[in-house]
């Protein structure tokens, strides 16, 4: 029993040892004339390498991703409840829309056409006359054209009474048409002959209107020469 392991140890340290061997004064540029232990074991060594290269690199392609996706979880939550909460009111948000509609059909109507500033002006001059006002000045300026609409200043003066001026604002806000006082300014008539304390009142009056179709077309095409001017100097 003793010789048959004493046996067992000699034989397993001559596999050792021959193996030791293999390794031993090896020529790290010729590895083709290396033993075959050598060469299987450097063979393994480079396979597992690979394999580890790999797998990282998988693994950090799919963290990045992992974490974009967490990253754009809250995003798409809000996203959910928002479109939730629009489908749930779907049926009063269309409700709100159809009264915004109205409201800005009603607004519409409150500004004149091209064909009737003629007529607006006659009002508030009419408005103004009616209170016993005198008009020292009312003098339409230039027009100035924005992007669905015409906006027209008025320069005006008018003289009288205190009570017949605060009418006239009165007036001229509750007409059909849109017109507001602007840079309003009421002081002491500067008369030789005022002895009856009367006043007067210089301001703005822009009234606003609607443009028609050929000013809506020519808005359009100077808007498109600009961007075009404007990526042209880009360029």
């Amino acid at each position: 029993m003793a010789k048959a392991s004493t046996l067992n140890y000699e034989s397993t340290t001559n596999v050792v040892e021959q193996a030791r061997s293999q390794f031993r004064n090896l020529n790290m540029n010729e590895p083709g004339q290396w033993p075959v232990l050598p060469k299987a074991v450097a063979w393994l060594a480079a396979a597992a390498a690979v394999v580890v290269a790999g797998w990282f690199v998988l693994l950090s392609g799919t963290t990045d991703e992992l974490e974009a996706a967490r990253n754009q979880e809250p995003q798409l939550k809000d996203t959910y409840r928002n479109r939730l909460a629009q489908a749930v009111n779907l049926a009063e948000l269309r409700k709100q829309k159809l009264q915004v509609q109205e409201y800005v059909t009603q607004l519409e109507k409150q500004l004149p056409g091209k064909a009737e500033m003629d007529a607006l002006l006659s009002d508030i001059n009419q408005a103004g006359l009616g209170r016993g006002l005198q008009f020292e000045l009312f003098r339409p300026g230039q027009v100035q054209v924005k992007d669905y609409y015409a906006e027209l200043p008025i320069a005006i003066r008018v003289s009288g009474r205190y009570h017949d001026i605060g009418s006239f604002a009165a007036d001229v806000a509750n007409l059909s048409r849109i017109v507001t006082l602007q840079n309003l300014s009421i002081g002491p008539l500067q008369a030789r002959d005022n002895t009856s304390g009367l006043l007067a009142m210089d301001a703005t009056a822009r009234t606003y209107r609607y443009l028609d179709a050929a000013e809506i077309a020519e808005q359009r095409a100077a808007q498109q020469r600009a961007a075009q001017q404007r990526q042209g100097a880009r360029r």
